[in-house]
């Protein structure tokens, strides 16, 4: 197969309480260009839902959640035991070029490379090469941290940050872990956003680089580079798919 045509498969990670049929139907409102290199894969969190969930009237069960949190998102149930589980996943149906994940899949995603870079998990997995965090944050946990984010990340990453979202901080600071991010504004909340045309061909071109480089050393992007994905409220408002679905962290 050439080159061009070779497909990176992407691990993607949905949000709290919710499934990976789920994040299949909210990525599924983004250009089918963005992602014509990847072969995406959508797990189911690995515990049923402790609770309700937030999207009981627009979607059907089954839900799942990756872990469990305290309130201030200090303290955390089950998080050894779902990266444990997460990492098998990996190795036995990787290697994955790629993460994807939204609100706590996202921040689920990063720690995973963070804890890559460090030598702490996937020691005999291929480097993860690139992370697309929707609505993601940072553990809050010293020991977490001291590991995860010691250096920043030299991993190829793009951070939606929704002006709306009770995350936008947070995700601002995972941003932040990350050498050269790259950082797409929207003036929506917690949620996937719609994507206007010039910024769904940006990131086509982007994943597009990643596999015309061999996954090592795609186009560099300018540090920190934010820009404004533009008409995405309009659609927003006009548009009762766009869900603004609430998953903690």
């Amino acid at each position: 197969m050439d080159r061009q045509e070779k497909k990176m498969k992407v691990l993607c990670l949905h949000g709290f309480r919710t499934s990976g049929s789920f994040l299949r139907k909210q990525i599924s409102k983004w250009d089918p260009s963005i992602f014509h290199h990847c072969h995406l894969d959508f797990p189911d969190g690995i515990y049923p839902a402790g609770g309700k969930s937030d999207i009981e009237s627009i979607f059907p069960p089954p839900y799942f959640e990756w872990f469990q949190f305290n309130k201030e998102f200090t303290q955390y149930k089950n998080l050894e035991e779902c990266i444990s589980s997460l990492c098998d996943y990996i190795t036995k149906n990787g290697p994955f070029h790629g993460l994807l994940g939204f609100s706590q899949g996202a921040t689920l995603s990063a720690l995973l490379i963070g804890y890559q870079a460090q030598g702490k998990v996937l020691k005999d997995h291929p480097p993860i090469k690139f992370l697309v965090s929707v609505s993601g944050s940072k553990f809050r946990d010293p020991s977490i941290c001291d590991i995860a984010y010691k250096n920043p990340i030299k991993v190829k990453s793009v951070h939606f940050i929704g002006e709306k979202d009770w995350l936008k901080l947070p995700s601002e600071e995972l941003a932040a872990a990350f050498d050269n991010p790259l950082i797409l504004r929207h003036p929506q909340g917690h949620t996937v956003p719609r994507l206007d045309e010039a910024t769904a061909k940006q990131l086509s071109e982007w994943t597009a680089s990643i596999t015309r480089s061999d996954f090592a050393c795609g186009t560099s992007v300018p540090k920190n580079v934010e820009c404004e994905v533009n008409n995405i409220k309009h659609e927003a408002m006009a548009d009762p798919k766009c869900i603004e679905a609430p998953s903690a962290a």
